[in-house]
């Protein structure tokens, strides 16, 4: 077993791009990979041709030894893992470590998690984060237990959020810091600088969490208030998006739309609400009692997404349009 602490030995779980942005963090900084866990390639698109994580295709540019595993208890992959001999497993955007996994390594077992913990525990913090209107957010390091994102913190790194900003661009701004992060975790373990706190208790009714996206989370509710319906937006973009269903009065035609991005207007008026208002040029906005929304980035079905002067180019909306409700 590699005790050097200069130089610990880590095995990387993960699968997406944020993931595969911290083990090249890792790689960048001398520490010894010994071995990447990722998920099973999986079919995607029309072809159904077999997809590899972002994790295994920059573990193969690197020629890291992979494993992907369909059962994590499995006795071949537990032994594997054991012979391996890492001092520390580290943990980014991925499923639930069974106990003979994370109990394995001397060092033990942490996880990046994009929020601070204890709040938005769960699997979608960064679009929860948003969707709730929150103005600052932040990554945590934690050891692993036998509860979700509930183990000891080990380091934290506070963010803003724009008023403006969506969730692919905290997404990438969160990759970026959580690199630093992830490599200071692994270096003060190793050497043993660094402490880890239990996590603050909060009461049920104050701990906001952070469960996963479902379709029903992205139908715009436009009872709600107009922050409300732009958090949700702004939590939603660019994936999988805030959608509503635009319906012609007259003829009753319906016509689905994804909305990434919309710009809040408070701006009084004595019309109904919920009604479409353009000039079939260069604006389209929602009336609403508190103002209007106004549409700046949309997709239809099946096309691509388009700023709102370029959607009116070719959609022109005659008639009298409102919003479902």
């Amino acid at each position: 077993m590699n005790t050097n602490p200069t130089k610990p030995s880590v095995i990387f779980f993960g699968t997406p791009e944020f993931a595969a942005a911290q083990l090249e963090a890792l790689l960048e900084a001398k520490i010894l990979v010994k071995a990447v866990v990722t998920a099973p390639d999986k079919p995607a698109g029309r072809g159904k041709k077999l997809q590899q994580s972002a994790v295994k295709s920059l573990a193969i540019e690197k020629g890291l030894k992979i494993l992907q595993p369909l059962n994590l208890k499995d006795q071949t992959f537990l032994k594997l893992l054991e012979e391996l001999n890492a001092d520390l497993f580290v943990v980014v955007a991925f499923r639930m470590l069974p106990v003979e996994v994370w109990k394995m390594p001397p060092l033990g077992t942490f996880n990046l998690h994009a929020s601070l913990l204890p709040q938005y525990r769960g699997a979608a913090p960064i679009n929860r984060a948003i969707m709730n209107g929150e103005t600052e957010t932040g990554l945590t390091t934690f050891l692993l237990n036998d509860k979700i994102d509930e183990g000891s913190i080990i380091l934290q790194h506070r963010m803003p959020i724009a008023a403006d900003e969506n969730a692919g661009s905290l997404h990438d701004r969160m990759k970026e810091a959580g690199k630093v992060l992830v490599v200071k975790t692994v270096f003060g373990l190793a050497d043993g600088s660094l402490t880890t706190t239990p996590q603050a208790k909060i009461s049920a009714s104050q701990l906001k969490l952070a469960p996963k996206i479902f379709k029903a989370d992205c139908v715009i509710d436009w009872s709600k208030s107009l922050s409300e319906v732009n958090n949700q937006i702004r939590g939603l973009s660019p994936y999988p998006a805030a959608f509503t269903t635009l319906i012609n009065m007259v003829s009753g035609q319906q016509v689905l739309i994804k909305i990434y991005q919309a710009e809040i207007l408070r701006e009084a008026h004595a019309g109904e609400n919920y009604l479409l208002h353009t000039d079939n040029k260069s604006y389209l906005k929602v009336s609403h009692p508190e103002g209007f929304l106004a549409l700046k980035e949309i997709q239809l079905p099946d096309r691509r997404a388009m700023k709102i002067h370029d959607f009116l180019n070719g959609f022109k909306l005659e008639g009298i349009w409102k919003v479902a409700l």
